[in-house]
């Protein structure tokens, strides 16, 4: 189902209903058809969404405060992509009254999330706002803790980048390191996406949370084995260092074959190669493959894809084999031309064979 979907004229009636049961001046029938217009059908999401949280303001005729006591009975009833309206109403109308609004956030995030919604308050009221995400990074409610890390990367997808924080991260480090051993996965996750952002203008930086995390406990490892996830596909040493990946002087890669060379786009083809650790001691190895993807301008643009890690035996073979399918996705087109395949073992390149789409 098309996202913006859920934003259907039956929510929209349900939604009528909650108002008018919490207040019951509400006109549920003149905010359905206001919303349900011609129009409709061709808004995207954020239009939809946007639309009723511009309606809901002007169907509840009282000042801020008002507004959002009634807002905070109704939006318990919802969850998810449709709640995403409650936050919004907060973002929209609420950025005056920074205490209101924030406390506002707080509560609705435990039934959709105000990671958008919190960012505009961030921007605004920079100061205030890092002590709120301190606060929250201690609250009992994970959907709060979570929170104040995922409100505040400085690149979440969705949403227009904190460009304070691209800058200069380190505010946010403190809120960081009350979640590092958070009990919730779920909070987990977003530490490390945190920082994985991070490490895209500051590597050094994550690099070095990394080195004082890693081998503390098992969930500081996951953090860190996911945070790092974009300097290790860059092959940076210091990333692959922690893991014990840095070094593939000792291996060889053998036998790189492709069960076709020139295909149809749409297609796909096998690969076999053959590692060989001629190294007296066992070494650990991330191993990946590149597809150097021809571009509509006739360029190539690398794009890694992850195999294994594993231990290779001292004095060892092992004969490996993969596919690769050059189907047209949503998310990347193909271009005939020549193409290449490269091995990565521990991020270096160690074999390269040239094919072609047709």
């Amino acid at each position: 189902m098309n996202l913006k979907e859920y934003f259907n004229k039956e929510f929209i009636s349900l939604l009528a209903d909650e108002f008018f049961l919490v207040h019951q001046s509400f006109n549920k029938n003149a905010f359905v058809n206001e919303i349900i217009s011609a129009e409709w059908k061709n808004f995207e999401l954020k239009e939809r969404m946007r639309l009723i949280t511009n309606k809901m303001h002007d169907f509840l005729p009282f000042d801020y405060a008002k507004q959002i006591q009634i807002i905070q009975k109704v939006a318990p009833k919802f969850s998810g992509i449709q709640g995403f309206v409650f936050p919004d109403f907060v973002q929209v109308y609420g950025l005056a009254d920074f205490k209101t609004s924030i406390k506002a956030l707080e509560f609705l995030t435990e039934f959709s999330t105000s990671e958008f919604a919190v960012r505009p308050f961030i921007e605004k009221y920079p100061d205030e706002s890092i002590q709120q995400l301190l606060e929250w990074s201690k609250s009992k409610n994970h959907h709060v803790r979570r929170l104040s890390s995922e409100g505040s990367r400085p690149k979440l997808p969705w949403a227009p980048p904190l460009r304070g924080f691209i800058k200069d991260p380190k505010p946010v480090l403190p809120i960081l390191e009350n979640l590092k051993n958070d009990e919730s996965l779920y909070v987990r996750k977003s530490v490390a996406n945190h920082l994985n952002d991070i490490s895209k203008n500051h590597p050094e930086l994550v690099l070095e949370i990394a080195k004082k995390w890693y081998g503390k406990t098992k969930n500081t490892d996951w953090i860190v084995k996911q945070a790092l996830r974009t300097l290790l596909k860059q092959g940076n040493k210091e990333a692959l260092a922690i893991f014990g990946t840095a070094n593939a002087d000792k291996i060889d890669v053998k036998n790189l074959k492709l069960s076709k060379s020139k295909l149809n786009i749409g297609e796909g083809f096998t690969f076999t190669f053959e590692l060989q650790n001629t190294d007296k001691t066992n070494l650990t190895l991330r191993l990946e493959y590149i597809i150097y993807f021809m571009k509509s301008n006739g360029t190539t643009s690398p794009k890694i894809f992850k195999i294994s890690e594993t231990v290779l035996p001292a004095q060892t073979k092992k004969q490996l084999v993969r596919k690769h399918q050059f189907a047209n996705l949503t998310t990347r087109k193909h271009y005939a031309g020549k193409h290449q395949l490269a091995i990565v073992v521990n991020g270096d390149v160690k074999q390269l064979l040239d094919f072609e789409l047709v």
